[in-house]
């Protein structure tokens, strides 16, 4: 070798070129590292998937819930897990039922409720047209689309459609009420939840547990499926008094104590039984599973 001396500077170029590599791969594995990398990805790549372990995730990496992915293999699947548990121990689950997410983004929570295997079926409603692709494509790639009926509108009081608006860096904070003088507006179709259960062929009576999330439009959305709430299904959502104004929110609880009686908030570190006609309205935003 020594009288090759070419060939020693590639051997060496080569063994530098392995070691970075190796270094750069244990790097990028740590949790610092992945947030590194899915930060600074150029907007040319669309989408990525990732393999977390029990299933797949395809999502946009400009996207808040796809960096969450990303970096933590997974985006809030301990609140699924946390609320299943508390379904369990107060027997309200039923293996027969259906679960209704409204507010179905990419379909973490729709992969999460659907590998648990604690309901039957799942329609999950989902009107953003970035989100609504990659949650066809997540459904599909875990082989799970005998078990998950996808529907691509808003819910709301009228069929017809509505003015949405895109959040640019948050799809997940995308919402029929505008929330950012940046959000870009588009209409979208929307039905009303019974309309929609009436065209799956489903019954209101086998819906186990409403999930939602629409950022601001839950009392529409709750007026939209009476039905379920004169039924007193358990309904999972997070309350937005900061959107909906003082005598919004003031309405808003009064038409939930009208069908449920109890409820539990549920906070970071703990949960808190209370009646519905004392929910707090001085809160932000905050969860609640309403109790049948």
């Amino acid at each position: 070798m020594s009288g090759k001396p070419w060939l020693t500077a590639k051997y060496w170029s080569r063994r530098l070129r392995k070691a970075r590599n190796t270094a750069a791969s244990r790097f990028f594995d740590t949790r610092f590292g992945r947030r590194l990398l899915v930060e600074n990805i150029g907007p040319r790549v669309i989408s990525m998937t990732v393999d977390a372990g029990d299933h797949l995730m395809t999502f946009s990496p400009g996207d808040y819930i796809g960096r969450k992915v990303f970096r933590k293999g997974h985006f809030e699947r301990d609140a699924v897990d946390r609320l299943i548990v508390i379904l369990r121990e107060r027997g309200l689950l039923r293996k027969d039922a259906t679960l209704l997410e409204i507010g179905g983004n990419i379909g973490t929570q729709t992969v999460y409720f659907a590998l648990s295997g604690t309901y039957a079926r799942i329609v999950s409603i989902e009107p953003d047209p970035r989100n609504f692709p990659l949650l066809e494509l997540n459904i599909r790639q875990n082989r799970l689309e005998e078990k998950v009926h996808l529907v691509n509108c808003a819910a709301g009081e009228r069929e017809g459609e509505i003015d949405f608006f895109l959040n640019r860096n948050n799809h997940g904070k995308s919402s029929a009420i505008r929330q950012s003088p940046t959000d870009r507006k588009i209409s979208v179709p929307v039905k009303p939840v019974s309309e929609i259960l009436a065209g799956l062929s489903i019954d209101p009576g086998a819906i186990g547990l409403v999930w939602m999330d629409i950022e601001g439009y839950e009392p529409i959305a709750c007026r939209s499926m009476q039905p379920l709430l004169a039924r007193r299904v358990p309904l999972h959502m997070e309350i937005t008094p900061l959107f909906y104004g003082t005598e919004g929110t003031r309405a808003f609880i009064s038409m939930l104590a009208s069908y449920y009686e109890d409820c539990l908030v549920l906070f970071e570190d703990r949960e808190e039984e209370m009646k519905v006609r004392d929910l707090p309205g001085e809160f932000d935003q905050y969860n609640v599973l309403l109790l049948p």
